[in-house]
Order: structure tokens, then sequence, then C-alpha cells
């Protein structure tokens, strides 16, 4: 049987990187690059960008995480607060039932 010759495969563009020492030497985006990235993202999803923000996320998240797991611990850990007060206050909810939650969790 016959080998067929397929033709070879060639890039249409050269990579970005061919032949860059691949460093990184740029520092992380600003909070100001995340805040537009944030908004840009919630028009590309034909949301109202006044309703979202940056820290307004970071709460959402970290209160569902709260909400779903009942683990005060674990959120107090992801928002880097040192004291388990701190978390109960960003969170607004009451201390008794912090205390409660926590007192489930064992770590």
């Amino acid at each position: 049987m016959p080998s067929v010759q397929l033709p070879a495969v060639t890039p249409k563009r050269r990579a970005w990187n061919k032949g860059r020492l691949v460093v990184q030497k740029r520092p992380h985006i600003s909070t100001r690059q995340y805040g537009r990235l944030v908004r840009d993202w919630v028009v590309s999803i034909g949301q109202e960008p006044s309703g979202y923000g940056t820290h307004s996320m970071r709460r959402t998240k970290v209160a569902e995480i709260c909400r779903k797991t009942g683990n005060l611990r674990a959120v107090q850990l992801l928002l880097g607060h040192t004291k388990v007060d701190s978390t109960v206050r960003y969170l607004e909810v009451e201390f008794e039932d912090a205390l409660s939650i926590s007192e489930r969790i064992n770590i």
C-alpha cells in the first residue's frame, strides 16, 4: 500500500514568546486594573456595573462560603483576619451566631 505524505503543519503566526527568555518581570495588576477587569466583565454579561464592585464581590464570596459550610475559621483565613471578631463584623453576623458556628467546627 503506498504511503500518503501529509503536508507539514505550520503555524500561521509566530509565537509571542519565541526566542524570549521567559521571566516574569511585571508586577501584579493594580487595584485599578482589577476594578476595570471586573467592570468590563460585568458589562459583558449585560449587568449594570454600578451594582458590582471588587469589594462587594469579595464579601459575597466569603459570605457564601460561611453560609454553605459554617466554617467561620476558613473564612477568617481567606480574609486574612487575625481575630475572629473582625471576621464576624465583616460578615455582619451576630456574635452569638458566630460563636455557635465556630464551636461546631473542630480545627
